[in-house]
């Protein structure tokens, strides 16, 4: 018994110090209360706002990259989320991936005057403005239909988009809420068909978005 009771408060102890870190842990400015979220307009924060891409590289690997630096407003009234209206740009122009080689590729001029492989050389900036918003049940998920001008061509896009939550910055003191989107677009449609299908036609978007509150 003398050998068993060291091991027995060793045990307890590691038990014990979760519950006593989880106490003292401070909470979080944000969290998912649709109650905490004030009806007005918002703009978005360009250092917390990105748009995350990823494509099938030759069936060997799924490909990633992003769109940060987004700007644009939400207007938004948690007593009619569907009355809801986003409008936010997207500077292609500083569209970042793992390798410079590649990234040199997406934003490349056309060869002897011809047509870029990808967005080119100084290219405008991507827009999306919202048309419907559908709301679930529960308030806290909803599908966004809107307009997506990239490469020139304007597209309807659907996503789908889930609350993550809302409170006040503690740095600015501004009211902010945050989103997560998923869709999935077909870059030919944008004409942009560089490399289909080696490289996949469809592209997965996960957007990450936070609004404050003006």
């Amino acid at each position: 018994m003398r050998r068993i009771a060291p091991f027995a408060a060793l045990a307890l102890a590691v038990v014990a110090v979760p519950v006593v870190v989880a106490q003292n842990a401070p909470a979080l400015p944000g969290t998912p209360d649709k109650a905490r979220v004030a009806a007005g307009t918002y703009v978005a924060d360009p250092g917390h706002t990105m748009v995350v891409w990823e494509v099938d590289h030759f069936g060997f690997s799924r490909y990633t990259g992003l769109f940060g630096d987004v700007t644009g407003t939400l207007v938004i009234d948690p007593a009619n989320p569907a009355a809801a209206k986003v409008d936010v740009m997207i500077p292609v122009a500083k569209v970042t991936t793992a390798s410079s080689g590649l990234t040199d590729h997406l934003l490349r001029a056309g060869k002897d005057g011809g047509k870029p492989d990808f967005f080119g050389a100084s290219p405008a900036d991507a827009r999306f403005v919202s048309t419907s918003v559908v709301v679930d049940a529960d308030g806290d998920e909803a599908r966004v239909t809107g307009n997506l001008t990239l490469n020139g061509v304007t597209r309807p896009v659907t996503l789908d988009v889930d609350f993550h939550g809302a409170g006040t910055n503690p740095y600015n003191k501004k009211a902010t809420v945050g989103f997560k989107a998923e869709g999935t677009i077909r870059r030919s449609d944008f004409g942009i068909t560089y490399g289909i299908p080696m490289v996949s036609d469809e592209v997965e978007l996960e957007i990450h978005a936070a609004f404050e509150k003006q």
